[in-house]
């Protein structure tokens, strides 16, 4: 086990199991990600696949900062996730860039939609947060089953060797002004799920306040990921390593992939 300070390690926290207090430091956590990145790597995906897609859903859409960054590139936006108070910063951030985004408190396992839509995305390794198989079957027929024709779905995962021999069996902290957080990790080989113990103190008034949060990701291969997206009818038509055109190694750390109904 190491200790060191670990910048964007929170990438993948957005929306699937904090809530309360966190979300309202999320943003703060997240500023080493560089969304515009992430934005300009996803339409240079809809090129290469020659879609121009009009209404895109954003699946574990967390604060927003995806869904508003192609809503400002023209794109109608759709954002899902479970976290009531994520949502809340979302809406807040859309206004405060005079956004109309329709934000949606479901579950992205089980969400409904009116109608179909052109693209669906799902970011920041929020996959990896379904660590229940019959879940991940479940969110891959909705997706399917809410893609237009031709439609196109996003996603990305953390790797088994990121989770294992990065992330697992290891401590990362990070000191701020406004907050301080300790996250523990611990990597299970028997089932592939890494378990995420954090710890935040949050400044307040001159004091801080401690909040302890547990979260769970679970490494998929790319074979079993294959599988399930052939089982749901869609075709997975490449996948790459990260925000780049090329193939994954043994040591990518985190993986795109790219499919069509």
């Amino acid at each position: 086990m190491f200790i060191a300070k670990y910048t964007n390690s929170l990438v993948g926290f957005g929306g699937r199991k904090i809530y309360n207090n966190f979300a309202y430091f999320y943003d703060k956590l997240m500023r080493d990600v560089d969304y515009k990145a992430w934005c300009d790597y996803i339409e240079k995906i809809f090129q290469r696949n020659s879609i121009k897609p009009s209404l895109v859903l954003d699946l574990g859409c967390g604060t927003g900062s995806v869904s508003i960054n192609l809503a400002q590139r023209g794109y109608d936006m759709i954002g899902i996730d479970l976290s009531y108070d994520m949502l809340s910063c979302a809406t807040e951030k859309s206004k405060d860039n005079g956004l109309d985004i329709l934000y949606l408190n479901q579950d992205i396992t089980n969400f409904e939609l009116y109608g179909t839509v052109d693209a669906i995305l799902c970011l920041m390794d929020t996959v990896n947060y379904i660590t229940d198989k019959r879940k991940l079957k479940k969110l891959f027929k909705l997706v399917e089953n809410y893609l237009n024709p031709g439609g196109i779905f996003i996603f990305d995962i953390n790797t088994q060797y990121k989770l294992e021999s990065i992330l697992g069996d290891n401590v990362f902290y990070e000191v701020d002004k406004e907050i301080v957080y300790i996250w523990q990790n611990k990597f299970n080989r028997k089932n592939g799920i890494c378990e995420f113990d954090l710890t935040f103190f949050s400044e307040n008034e001159g004091k801080y306040d401690r909040f302890d949060e547990t979260h769970f990701e679970r490494a998929y291969s790319v074979e079993e990921l294959k599988n399930e997206i052939t089982n749901s009818r869609m075709k997975i038509t490449d996948v790459f390593d990260h925000l780049s055109f090329k193939s994954p190694t043994q040591k990518s750390e985190r993986i795109f992939f790219v499919c069509r109904k």
